[in-house]
Protein backbone atom coordinates (compact mmCIF):
# COMPACT_ATOMS: atom_id res chain seq x y z
CA UNK A 1 0.00 0.00 0.00
CA UNK A 2 1.36 3.08 -1.28
CA UNK A 3 2.18 5.90 1.57
CA UNK A 4 2.10 9.91 0.96
CA UNK A 5 4.41 12.34 2.73
CA UNK A 6 2.73 15.49 2.69
CA UNK A 7 5.01 19.06 2.82
CA UNK A 8 4.07 22.42 3.57
CA UNK A 9 6.60 25.16 3.24
CA UNK A 10 7.51 28.85 4.29
CA UNK A 11 10.25 29.72 2.57
CA UNK A 12 12.87 32.37 4.06
CA UNK A 13 15.87 31.97 2.02
CA UNK A 14 15.05 31.38 -1.99
CA UNK A 15 18.55 31.18 -2.85
CA UNK A 16 19.36 28.39 -0.04
CA UNK A 17 16.20 26.53 -0.75
CA UNK A 18 17.62 25.91 -4.51
CA UNK A 19 20.56 24.25 -3.25
CA UNK A 20 17.41 21.90 -1.19
CA UNK A 21 15.15 21.53 -3.61
CA UNK A 22 18.48 19.77 -5.79
CA UNK A 23 19.41 17.32 -3.09
CA UNK A 24 15.96 16.13 -2.54
CA UNK A 25 15.28 14.02 -5.75
CA UNK A 26 17.91 11.88 -5.75
CA UNK A 27 17.21 11.08 -1.87
CA UNK A 28 13.65 9.96 -2.48
CA UNK A 29 14.32 8.26 -5.82
CA UNK A 30 16.84 5.86 -3.89
CA UNK A 31 13.76 4.90 -1.70
CA UNK A 32 11.42 4.28 -4.66
CA UNK A 33 9.75 7.76 -4.21
CA UNK A 34 8.32 10.32 -6.30
CA UNK A 35 7.33 13.53 -6.28
CA UNK A 36 3.68 13.76 -7.66
CA UNK A 37 3.18 17.59 -6.65
CA UNK A 38 6.15 20.05 -6.16
CA UNK A 39 5.40 23.81 -6.32
CA UNK A 40 2.41 23.71 -7.98
CA UNK A 41 0.51 27.27 -7.95
CA UNK A 42 -2.19 26.54 -5.21
CA UNK A 43 -5.86 27.86 -5.08
CA UNK A 44 -7.91 27.86 -2.31
CA UNK A 45 -11.17 26.58 -3.27
CA UNK A 46 -12.42 26.71 0.75
CA UNK A 47 -10.29 27.56 3.78
CA UNK A 48 -7.07 29.49 4.34
CA UNK A 49 -3.37 28.47 3.10
CA UNK A 50 -0.74 30.57 4.35
CA UNK A 51 2.39 28.51 2.84
CA UNK A 52 4.29 29.34 -0.31
CA UNK A 53 5.08 25.93 -1.18
CA UNK A 54 3.44 21.94 -1.31
CA UNK A 55 5.28 19.22 -2.04
CA UNK A 56 3.64 15.38 -2.47
CA UNK A 57 5.85 12.37 -2.21
CA UNK A 58 4.41 9.30 -2.69
CA UNK A 59 6.39 5.82 -1.44
CA UNK A 60 5.47 2.10 -1.44
CA UNK A 61 4.98 2.27 2.25
CA UNK A 62 5.20 4.35 5.11
CA UNK A 63 8.15 2.04 6.13
CA UNK A 64 10.49 2.88 3.39
CA UNK A 65 8.55 6.53 3.36
CA UNK A 66 9.97 6.75 6.97
CA UNK A 67 13.56 5.23 6.26
CA UNK A 68 14.14 7.85 3.00
CA UNK A 69 13.09 10.79 5.83
CA UNK A 70 15.47 9.65 8.45
CA UNK A 71 18.40 8.47 5.86
CA UNK A 72 21.66 9.67 6.12
CA UNK A 73 20.91 10.85 2.46
CA UNK A 74 17.96 12.99 3.19
CA UNK A 75 19.33 14.49 6.63
CA UNK A 76 21.90 16.43 4.74
CA UNK A 77 19.33 17.90 2.54
CA UNK A 78 16.97 18.43 5.64
CA UNK A 79 20.09 20.41 7.39
CA UNK A 80 19.83 22.76 4.39
CA UNK A 81 16.03 23.36 4.17
CA UNK A 82 15.91 23.64 7.70
CA UNK A 83 18.30 27.22 7.35
CA UNK A 84 16.31 28.00 4.35
CA UNK A 85 12.66 27.56 5.49
CA UNK A 86 10.25 25.86 7.59
CA UNK A 87 8.13 23.17 6.79
CA UNK A 88 5.06 20.75 7.92
CA UNK A 89 5.81 17.45 6.72
CA UNK A 90 2.91 14.42 7.22
CA UNK A 91 2.68 10.98 6.27
CA UNK A 92 -0.47 9.27 5.16
CA UNK A 93 -0.93 5.14 4.27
Amino acid sequence: MSAFVLVEVNIQDPELYEEYKKLTPSSVEAYQGKFVIRGNPIQVMEGEWNFDRLVLLEFPSKAIALEWYNSKEYQIAKKIREKASSANFFIVG
